[in-house]
């Protein structure tokens, strides 16, 4: 059987850790050549060293910068265009949590925010978009289930969140039938935040299994655990490919069941 992604090209941005790396990953195991981009230069080059090691050097390609520079996204479809000759995929995978309040959240606070999700949209899709069109590719935005679903201890990233969805069902409408745009919504992932959240506990005794599942069970995930990365990746690839043709303008739950919403 032909892997699903023999001969397409894969864009991940946030690619060298968690959720980005995994997909990343996946879409090589699917055939896919894959360029990832994030900000840390150091972390991104040896990500991409295990993979070029992993998957072949002439199928990855890494370059560091901030998705919120306009100019560097453009500089990146660029590369991609030029090494790797087209672009079938984008997945949007940037920016993490910010937990304040209402009364807490500043004004600045509330722009870095909204400029961080929307734009961390925005640049690479108008980047992307011309190869995307050309190949009648996708768009895979990761979201968070705060979109749908939002907590009043992270109000700004919750309002920023439901601003993406909106983007995402604009965008779905406005680039069809050449493009689809879907989102994935992210409940409780054991990456980022959450590993770092773990590295901080008071009690250092308590073992990874232990206190992803007491937070699960806090939190009131049915599955009772937090996601892998690895379970991201594989709804991710999934909205991206062949496989999923007929569907855009769509959002798919990955959370253990903690959606509340119909």
């Amino acid at each position: 059987m032909t892997p699903p992604y023999e001969g397409q090209v894969a864009v991940v941005t946030g690619g060298s850790s968690g959720i980005g790396l995994a997909t990343a990953r996946l879409l090589l195991e699917q055939g896919a050549r894959v360029a990832i981009c994030a900000r840390g230069e150091g972390r991104l080059m040896d990500v991409a060293a295990v993979l070029k090691r992993d998957f072949g050097a002439d199928r990855v390609l890494a370059q560091a910068f901030s998705v919120l520079e306009p100019a560097a996204n453009q500089a990146f479809a660029s590369a991609v265009e030029q090494s790797l000759g087209k672009c079938d995929l984008l997945v949007n995978n940037a920016g993490q949590g910010r937990i304040s309040t209402f009364a807490d959240t500043t004004d600045e606070d509330w722009r870095a925010e909204l400029d961080l999700k929307l734009f961390s949209q925005i640049h690479p899709i108008r980047a992307f978009l011309p190869l995307l069109t050309e190949a009648s590719g996708a768009i895979v935005v990761v979201n968070s289930l705060l979109a749908y679903q939002p907590e009043p201890h992270m109000v700004c990233t919750s309002s920023a969140r439901a601003a993406v969805q909106s983007l995402v069902k604009s965008l779905s409408v406005e680039l069809a039938p050449k493009v689809r745009v879907n989102a994935v919504l992210m409940g409780l992932i054991g990456s980022g935040q959450w590993t770092r959240r773990f590295a901080e506990r008071e009690d250092k005794s308590v073992s990874r299994e232990d206190w992803y599942a007491d937070l699960a069970r806090r939190k009131g995930i049915p599955l009772g655990r937090l996601g892998d990365p690895a379970e991201a990746a594989a709804a991710i690839a999934f909205l991206g490919s062949r496989a999923a043709s007929y569907i855009t303008g769509a959002q798919l739950d990955v959370s253990g069941g903690l959606a509340r919403f119909m």
